[in-house]
């Protein structure tokens, strides 16, 4: 447990000698944190990430003691861009875990000091050593005979992969709640097209990336039992601290790069006295700036924006009640434009009814998805059962004909759920059936995005590419899908990551 400067000092870099090529996008004003920035140079981002326990002093809070990447909340962003080659060494400096042996459900939470990589929306290869989140990352355990807790990670983007922002963190099933409520998240950005849109280029490129902490006593309580993270209130950090201010003049024009990094709270972000110009979701930029008085973020989602400044005064960026940034507007007027026609998605064509192929369980490229999560089902100290029914639930040992069972439809790593063949095309339909209250339930899949084309039974006029989507209780979303150039095995699951790490999870395989 250590500060973030001793904690580079202790692996051997101090940190004044991690030097990255600077980004050209404008900053904003002083004084407003921005996570620290390593950016790509001849095509490759070569760094390392440590992971270890860390102090960090927050307003408000004191000192907390959090797992966390490079010693800070959040960590690093990574800036990358088309074709590029992305090499994470990792180093795994937590202790070894106490409950190494003594897993008899995968899906009750364990092993808290081991990790995995994943590069959260980027669509790239899910297996071997790229964005495949069946690896573990252990800590090194002499009494074991672990001596070395030494990973790398290569992620090769298309050439023609899209601009926008992305995001990485821990996945490895069992651990991933108890490591993102300790920050441990950062910002994954590919540049392109969209950043030299004239008014986008002369915007300050601002990173807020929204961290959900669960802190008792100034840390993450270990997760024991059903209760130990739903009765600890949630503590929301931007760029790791508790309402930062951030400085503007009247007209000025900022691009907010918003990313929900939490795992507990869907977020409706919105600003006092000000619209949001909205011109991309989850990394995928939109044909045309859309203005709203509110952006929903899903655990997980992203939203870049516009912000042009309004009269002086103090104006607050809330997501409910909460505040997450105060945002003073003072000084000599600038004179900014806001951006209209943006390049939108040229690898993604819109998918209609008639691009559906006959594949998929029922032969006609349709597939229905059931998330359910029932209270006091199990027994032990984890008692709900969180499960993903309809087409290809896992079945039940011994009632594999059963809904009602409540182990029927959770997470098995031996068991491929959906098998989907490369140049499919698919449109499913994702209902939360869960019966109690908070049962949020944000679809994500990994390796291939997904257009939103209706929601409760409702066609969108115009379908939206996201790669994660909300689905509230008793309600439902159509989604299109097509699955394109990686082959492997991968996961989708919902992104209430206590939800996922409790069984709310399935494999799938693109063949």
């Amino acid at each position: 447990m250590v500060t973030r400067r001793a904690f580079l000092q202790q692996t051997g870099l101090a940190a004044g000698v991690l030097v990255f090529a600077p980004h050209e996008a404008n900053a904003p004003s002083p004084g407003f944190p921005q996570p620290s920035a390593r950016t790509s140079a001849g095509g490759r981002l070569e760094t390392t990430l440590r992971v270890g326990f860390a102090k960090n002093r927050i307003r408000g809070l004191g000192t907390i003691v959090t797992r966390a990447y490079e010693g800070s909340i959040p960590g690093p962003t990574l800036r990358v861009r088309p074709g590029d080659k992305l090499v994470l060494n990792q180093l795994n400096l937590l202790p070894p875990n106490p409950d190494q042996d003594h897993v008899h459900d995968h899906n009750t939470p364990h092993h808290f000091n081991t990790f995995n990589l994943h590069t959260h929306g980027l669509h790239v290869d899910p297996g071997g050593i790229a964005d495949n989140v069946f690896r573990s990352f252990t800590p090194r355990d002499p009494a074991r005979g672990l001596y070395q807790a030494r990973y790398r990670s290569e992620v090769h983007l298309p050439p023609e992969h899209e601009a926008g922002t992305y995001w990485y963190h821990p996945h490895t099933h069992g651990s991933s709640v108890v490591q993102l409520l300790s920050g441990m998240a950062g910002v994954l950005i590919v540049e392109g097209a969209v950043d030299r849109v004239p008014q986008i280029a002369a915007a300050a490129d601002v990173v807020v990336c929204i961290s959900e902490l669960k802190l008792r006593d100034g840390r993450v309580p270990e997760l024991t039992h059903e209760e130990s993270l739903r009765s600890v209130p949630s503590t929301f950090l931007v760029n790791g601290e508790r309402d930062p201010l951030i400085r503007m003049r009247p007209g000025e024009v900022h691009r907010w790069r918003l990313v929900n990094a939490g795992a507990f709270t869907v977020l409706g972000v919105r600003l006092e006295g000000h619209g949001l110009h909205q011109i991309a979701q989850d990394g995928l930029t939109f044909p045309k700036t859309v203005e709203r008085n509110a952006v929903p973020l899903a655990m997980g989602g992203r939203a870049d924006v516009m912000v042009q400044a309004a009269a002086p005064g103090r104006y607050r960026l809330m997501a409910g009640e909460v505040v997450l940034m105060t945002v003073e507007v003072a000084g000599t007027p600038r004179q900014m434009e806001l951006p209209d026609v943006l390049p939108g998605t040229p690898t993604l064509p819109f998918i209609g009814p008639g691009d559906l192929t006959p594949t998929g369980p029922h032969g006609n490229g349709r597939r229905t998805l059931i998330f359910r999560s029932d209270e006091h089902a199990l027994h032990g100290a984890f008692t709900t059962g969180f499960r993903i029914l309809g087409d290809g639930a896992t079945p039940a040992t011994g009632s594999p004909n059963d809904p009602m069972d409540p182990m029927h439809g959770r997470f098995d790593p031996d068991f491929v759920n959906h098998r989907l063949p490369l140049g499919g095309v698919e449109e499913w339909l994702l209902r939360n059936e869960t019966p109690a209250d908070h049962s949020n339930h944000p679809f994500h899949i990994h390796t291939n995005p997904f257009l939103v084309v209706a929601a409760d039974g409702v066609p969108l006029p115009t379908p939206v590419w996201h790669d994660t989507v909300s689905i509230n209780q008793h309600k439902e979303v159509v989604i299109r899908l097509r699955f394109e150039r990686f082959r492997g095995r991968t996961v989708l699951h919902c992104h209430h990551l206590q939800h996922e790490d409790q069984g709310m999870m399935q494999l799938i395989e693109y063949l």
